[in-house]
């Protein structure tokens, strides 16, 4: 495998180029994968191509405000052996504005792009959202180092959870020595030393330890605090050491001038280690959260250092589980009271440095390289699939079939529909269920929406006033009913609750008319007391689905919010309590309906922006796929023994079609809330299940009956062809119709005035 990097790269001075230096030399130590004849793109800060004396591996040089430099690149590339490239990104290190010039680079590129983030904005302005969305749709991959970034990703810039690769911030291969020389020289030689090291600039906040020096001198007048670093290039051009002086005056106003050190330069990784070994506590004290990823705090972790810093994003993240201490940002007294802390409490100090170090084991190089060089295998493997044609459409309504409501008419009487058939007859001996007459009324709703079809509202009430007779006094429904009209129950169970909220909810928001829409929400009030009172994920799932509708028609309904928030706690604390490294999941188990569960999230998310819930609910969702998504085609987890977190393989049999209706609802709400047209795809590829891209290619929607079978069975399909199977497909039908819409705008060459007023 050979390899380009596009980086800036030592001996310029930039922390970017000592970590793509690191990487080429982590990745490259697998010489039995890895070509010796890798190289290395750099970037350069000035117009002179001879400006910096590059190591042999730099085979090609852009100057950073060059725009034809970029082109040329692609092109070097292009012709070169190359098999994949890895591009450091950071906006400063590229051209134009916000480094836009990078953009034509990957553009032309004909090899596979995996693309490191260093920064990735909370609020970025318009350019800056468009360049980081332009190179995730040219990257095979997109690799970030903390959890926040990939928050950031999925959330604001709308890049698939899919498509983005967590590898923390690499750290030396080094142990601490037992004869450091660092700690006999000075400043450290008898001295307690506080640490900070990297290019210096007023982001830093090294004034805020300098304020807080007085008060942990008097308690430890042999406390020294070094700073090892030079001053940002930029810095240094635009108002030279103004910083670092005003930095010296400070500390001479407060009486501790001979208790700072700076060390003004820029020393190898080696030095920077025993620097870090030697020290008592390192300190960040940065002025803001906003910085995603930081090296120095990760290169302090790695040595086993004491960390004390201010919670920026980074921070918050690599020190929890007691790796260091945070203080607020510009708090002086705060931080003094740490250290002193600290010092009078030697115990606790080595606890961090021991809970630092052994954290740290992970994160080191070789570890690392290891992770970057199965995703460079990945995107290589990927790359050989063809590129599809520009604007060619994912979703071909030719190819399926017409719509066409005789079977579920022909399982719906008076009563409502039934719940069974024998083949494409309706079995009458089984009755009549809620959750199905509920999936009817959606359905119904889809299909007036889709099409206006007077079939389709002349059963909605037909559904409707079946779940109005299911209702108890109290708010509860019945579940069973027999085709004699006697209940056959009491109470039904949660998911039949739940979904009949999802179908209310959903008709309040979308009724044909006022008539619907009170009688509707007539029901659903009587319903309210029952929510609380919910205990299984599904029926929790199915519920506020059917409350996310119903806040879109009434937002300011704050009873019905709050309900809504409290439904989301035990979906979020099933997830925690369950997840793992190798296990994304809300239980110990993936078994029916699976999708609802991240579906539901998407909802809430939907309507509060809450992030916790979106990531949990696009990495429930990855996790889904990967399970379930495989060989191109849907394996639904089978019914026939389930999928068990320590159990053996997943169960492919009894397949179900509502676990792939689930699926189309996921992708699809996925679509709408990222507007990635991925989902589409897999949403289109969950649907095709019912047409035949299956592990058996059979069809299990009936052309003949316009019914669907009733499951996929280890030797061919279930021929029954029961209201949940058909109203499963029937619905994903709708919906994939409907996506074929959204598709159309977005991928056509109409202009972003049209689309927006089409939107």
């Amino acid at each position: 495998m050979k390899i380009a990097y596009i980086s800036t790269y030592p001996p310029r001075e930039c922390g970017i180029a000592t970590f793509n230096h690191n990487l080429v030399r982590a990745i490259g130590f697998d010489k039995t994968t890895v070509s010796e004849d890798s190289y290395v793109v750099a970037l350069n800060d000035t117009e002179h191509i001879d400006s910096y004396e590059y190591p042999e591996e730099v085979k090609y040089q852009i100057r950073q405000e060059n725009q034809k430099d970029y082109i040329r690149a692609a092109d070097y590339i292009n012709t070169s052996l190359v098999d994949v490239c890895i591009m450091e990104h950071e906006f400063g290190i590229y051209g134009g504005e916000n480094g836009v010039y990078i953009l034509p680079l990957i553009a032309r590129l004909q090899k596979p792009l995996v693309t490191i983030l260093h920064t990735i904005l909370k609020d970025p302005t318009y350019m800056q959202l468009t360049i980081i969305r332009e190179i995730a749709k040219h990257s095979a991959r997109i690799v970030v180092m903390s959890h926040r970034a990939v928050s950031f990703l999925t959330s604001i810039y709308g890049i698939p959870f899919s498509k983005i690769q967590l590898i923390e911030h690499g750290v030396p291969d080094l142990e601490a020595l037992a004869d450091n020389p660092v700690k006999t020289s000075l400043p450290f030689k008898d001295k307690k030393v506080l640490f900070t090291f990297g290019l210096i600039s007023r982001n830093k906040g090294l004034e805020t330890v300098i304020e807080a020096l007085p008060k942990i001198v008097a308690k430890n007048p042999d406390v020294m605090y070094v700073v090892l670093g030079t001053t940002h290039p930029g810095v240094i051009r635009n108002s030279g050491e103004e910083y670092r002086d005003s930095l010296k005056r400070l500390a001479r106003k407060l009486n501790v001038e001979d208790n700072l050190t700076f060390i003004n330069k820029f020393v190898s990784e080696k030095q920077l280690f025993d620097y870090l070994t030697a020290c008592d506590m390192y300190i960040t004290p940065y002025l803001n959260e906003a910085q995603i990823t930081s090296g120095t705090l990760s290169y302090a972790i790695g040595a086993g250092a004491a960390v004390i810093s201010t919670p920026y994003w980074h921070a918050q993240e690599l020190l929890e589980d007691n790796r260091g201490c945070l203080f607020d940002f510009k708090d002086a007294d705060g931080l003094a009271k740490i250290v002193n802390e600290l010092f009078e409490d030697n115990e606790k100090l080595n606890i961090l440095k021991a809970n630092a170090y052994e954290y740290g084991l992970h994160l080191r190089w070789p570890t690392t390289g290891k992770v970057f060089i199965d995703v460079l295998e990945e995107a290589i493997s990927k790359s050989l699939i063809k590129k599809e044609r520009p604007n060619k459409q994912i979703i071909d309504a030719d190819a399926m079939p017409s719509f066409n409501l005789a079977h579920i008419q022909r399982l719906t009487d008076d009563t409502g529909i039934v719940q069974h058939a024998k083949y494409g007859i309706p079995n009458l001996k089984e009755g009549y269920c809620l959750d199905d007459n509920s999936r009817a009324l959606i359905m119904a709703i889809l299909a007036y929406q889709q099409n206006k079809s007077k079939v389709a509202l002349e059963l909605l009430p037909v559904y409707l006033s079946y779940i109005q007779y299911m209702q108890n006094e109290d708010g509860s429904f019945r579940n069973f009913l027999s085709f004699t009209r006697e209940y056959l129950d009491e109470v039904g169970s949660e998911d039949s609750f739940g979904r009949t909220i999802w179908a209310l909810g959903y008709l309040i928001n979308n009724a044909p008319n006022n008539s619907y829409r009170e009688f509707a929400r007539e029901l659903f009030g009587k319903s309210v007391p029952h929510f609380k009172k919910l205990n299984h994920l599904r029926g929790i799932g199915n519920t506020m689905i059917g409350l996310s509708s119903y806040l879109k028609a009434h937002p300011g309904d704050e009873h019905i919010s709050e309900q809504f928030e409290q439904l989301v706690i035990p979906l979020k604390e099933a997830y925690r309590r369950n997840r793992d490294d190798e296990w994304h999941w809300f239980e110990e188990k993936m078994t029916y309906d699976n999708a609802i569960l991240p579906l539901a999230l998407l909802c809430h998310y939907e309507k509060t922006k809450d992030h916790e819930s979106l990531k949990i609910a696009l990495e429930s969702m990855e996790f889904l796929s990967e399970k379930t998504l495989i060989n191109g085609y849907l394996n639904p987890v089978g019914n026939d023994g389930w999928l068990f977190k320590e159990g053996e393989d997943m169960a492919l049999y009894d397949q179900q079609a509502i676990e792939t209706m689930a699926m189309v609802l996921l992708y699809f709400k996925a679509y709408e809330i990222t507007q990635d047209l991925n989902y589409i795809k897999q949403m289109h590829l969950c649907y095709q299940w019912f047409l035949g891209e299956n592990s058996l290619r059979l069809p299990l929607f009936d052309h003949e009956t316009k019914g669907c079978g009733d499951g996929l069975q280890p030797h061919g399909v279930n021929r029954n062809q029961g209201a949940e199977s058909t109203l499963a497909y029937w619905i994903s039908h709708l919906i994939v119709l409907n996506a074929m819409e959204y598709e159309y705008i977005q991928s056509s060459d109409f202009s972003a005035v049209q689309k927006q007023v089409l939107n």
